[in-house]
């Protein structure tokens, strides 16, 4: 993939072309020679250790070690959940020959591995002294999809995807829950993405569970994506791969499981959520570089202004990530450009005049704000406005998903806005509903937010008594 684009295509004009334009211009991955496989370059790649690191932290301190399982599965164990094989048949990627020995049993790539995971559970958990097992796996999959596009939905991609057994199904649904509010606070305080907490309807549940809790976010094209998901899983994967349990009444029983997880996808909505036209606009506690610094200077300057930032470039690095900029070849306007294409939160200009004054200018992406700061309040005030940032761009996105969700009373009304938003209403139930709103509109039910209740007397469908209130978009 070449970084030569000379600009990016208006979110207005056309945002997918928008959403390609960014991620090249960001040199943040690349496409494999395979049809719907990325390599996802240094710049993309740091951002997900960020959101990785931030996840398995919380992780760890709600009790879940890490463990790695098989990337293959074998065909059996896919078939012991029939449900689950149902739901991923289409997409599963099969190896049929080994060297030059075709193989007795067809081996799945695993799409996700609630099968391997649970054949071994069966092995470990043998009393209701081993339970809770809280596990988590950072790993690859791999779901064979017709459309793709990089980081949204790929071939292959990276993700976490945590599996636990319980005593109870009071102890599973507690847990499946604790999983979805973690989600939230990354999603929220490190990705500054808003999103809705809600669980799925029966046609859109994960295959298997017996209820899928999810978290909904709305992109700047006015379709949502779906961010992360936490399954109760109930004791369908217990009976399906036999994880029973001696309890401590002297009975063996069946334990409760869950899975949850999410992805790279994530890259995909921070970029849809933040971006603007001039390119990314990263949340700092996310951004590969929070700081660039560009000297502008020419001649008999040049030397004076270079020590300048390259001090000052090492009395920040102890805090923050920073990068100077002292590239000859490129002019300031080049170097502006880049990194605001990059989505660097904050650039600090530092010149022959800031010199004699005894300051430098910060400015913001997120706004576009020039300030000027005294050389000795730099410290303090880069921290200060590196928050600032992160905040705002939160409570902008916020702003606009509020902006662009609306109540309804028919399916037909969603027309006028195009089928762009979010748009809550009330339902029966029925999954023919669903399915009408689907085929005639393109909406589908992301979610029925937790807590909601219907206000209406009518299902926005049918129109017969409705008994949810639920969270409707077109999807990625």
């Amino acid at each position: 993939m070449d970084n030569v684009l000379k600009e990016i295509t208006p979110k207005s004009q056309d945002f997918s072309q928008w959403y390609v334009d960014v991620i090249r211009k960001a040199d943040m991955v690349d496409y494999a020679p395979m049809k719907g496989f990325m390599v996802i370059k240094p710049y993309g790649y740091r951002i997900w250790e960020f959101i990785q690191q931030a996840l398995d932290r919380r992780f760890r301190e709600t009790g879940h070690e890490n463990a790695y399982f098989p990337l293959l599965i074998p065909e059996s164990l896919l078939l012991k959940e029939a449900q689950h094989i149902e739901g991923f048949s289409a997409e599963v990627a099969w190896v049929t020959q080994g060297g030059q020995e075709t193989l007795a049993e067809r081996l799945a790539v695993r799409p996700t591995s609630e099968t391997i995971i649970g054949a071994m559970y069966s092995k470990w958990v043998q009393s209701y002294r081993d339970l809770p097992l809280l596990l988590n796996q950072w790993a690859n999959v791999v779901r064979w999809e017709k459309a793709t596009r990089p980081f949204l939905r790929t071939t292959e991609f990276l993700w976490q995807e945590g599996h636990t057994v319980h005593r109870t199904a009071e102890e599973a649904e507690q847990e499946t829950r604790q999983q979805l509010a973690i989600y939230r606070e990354i999603m929220e305080d490190w990705l500054a993405i808003p999103v809705i907490q809600g669980v799925k309807s029966a046609g859109e549940r994960f295959a298997g569970a017996v209820e899928t809790y999810t978290l909904e976010a709305l992109m700047g094209d006015g379709r949502a994506l779906q961010i992360a998901t936490s399954h109760f899983l109930g004791q369908n994967f217990a009976k399906a791969f036999d994880i029973q349990f001696l309890d401590e009444d002297g009975q063996r029983k069946y334990a409760w499981t869950t899975s949850w997880g999410s992805s790279t996808r994530m890259i995909g909505g921070l970029i849809m959520v933040h971006g603007d036209d001039k390119g990314l606009r990263l949340p700092p506690k996310v951004a590969p570089l929070q700081v660039v610094i560009v000297p502008i200077a020419r001649g008999q300057e040049t030397a004076r202004v270079l020590a300048a930032a390259g001090e000052l470039a090492k009395r920040l690095a102890a805090s923050y990530r920073v990068k100077l900029d002292d590239r000859p070849e490129h002019t300031p306007g080049y170097k502006f450009n880049d990194w605001e294409m990059r989505g660097v939160p904050l650039r600090i200009e530092l010149g022959p005049r800031d010199l004699d004054k005894g300051q430098a200018v910060l400015v913001r992406r997120d706004t576009g704000e020039k300030i000027a700061v005294a050389q000795t309040e730099i410290l303090t005030r880069v921290g200060q406005e590196l928050d600032a940032i992160q905040r705002n761009l939160y409570q902008q996105a916020v702003e606009f998903r509020e902006k662009s969700t609306r109540v309804i009373e028919t399916y037909r009304q969603t027309e006028e806005y195009g089928y762009r938003g979010f748009f809550l209403a009330d339902w029966c139930s029925k999954e023919s509903c669903a399915e009408q709103l689907k085929a005639e509109t393109g909406l589908t039910i992301r979610c029925i937010p937790l807590g909601s209740q219907p206000t209406s007397s009518h299902c926005v469908v049918c129109g017969q008594p409705p008994d949810k209130r639920v969270l409707l978009a077109r999807a990625y």
